[in-house]
């Protein structure tokens, strides 16, 4: 199914998902005008198919990139909410957090799982940093979330929303599916108020996180 995704914020780039790839980028309503068309082409007999539009508030961006995959999934502990009267809601680091794995170390795949779902509220769609434990690597590989380049200078400290943030390139036609909105009127108001500012975040055409 086509899903045409625009943003209130972004009327220049809106993007047209077909299938995990992005179809196209450009203006709202130059897509919206053209999708009877690109619903007809190259269908078997010409049969139209169902599209489907997701309109959000905010801007439209590509993503981003958190480079601190090993501090956030492999060091931090991210507690189940039913945990919450033990340890908290926070994420737990430092000590305290290795003492909780070394206690039970079946622990880890678990947290890195909920780290990853909270990385994704925050339009995180890929991650950077070397993963030691199968544990993480599989919460990062079941996520879809791409892998790049950790910079030679990191932002710090790591965070979920690290400071400066690292958006990945302008998305393109043939592309992975693979951005996020943030509700917010301009890229400077993102770096103002950061990344928890998520509203939504795509991966390979799926909608894995959106704010209720």
């Amino acid at each position: 199914m086509l899903t045409l995704h625009a943003a209130d914020g972004s009327p220049e780039t809106a993007v047209l998902v077909d299938g995990a790839r992005i179809a196209a980028v450009g203006p709202y309503e130059d897509l919206a005008a053209d999708l009877p068309q690109a619903l007809d082409s190259g269908r078997a007999g010409g049969t139209p198919m169902a599209a489907r539009l997701r309109r959000w508030p905010g801007i439209l961006l590509p993503g981003l990139l958190n480079p601190y995959a090993p501090e956030l999934l492999e060091r931090t502990y991210h507690p189940d909410p039913r945990e919450a009267d033990a340890y908290g809601t926070a994420p737990i680091t430092g000590e305290r957090a290795a003492e909780l794995f070394r206690a039970d170390p079946a622990r880890l795949g678990a947290s890195a799982r909920r780290g990853v779902q909270r990385m994704l509220a925050h339009g995180t769609v890929a991650v950077a940093g070397e993963l030691r434990s199968r544990a993480a690597q599989d919460a990062v590989r079941r996520a879809g979330l791409a892998t790049g380049q950790r910079p030679p200078n990191l932002p710090g400290p790591p965070s979920l929303s690290p400071t400066p943030l690292i958006l990945l390139p302008r998305l393109t036609p043939g592309a992975p599916a693979r951005f996020a909105v943030f509700d917010v009127p301009d890229t400077a108001a993102l770096v103002h108020r950061g990344a928890s500012t998520c509203v939504a975040t795509v991966i390979d055409g799926r909608l894995v996180y959106r704010s209720r």
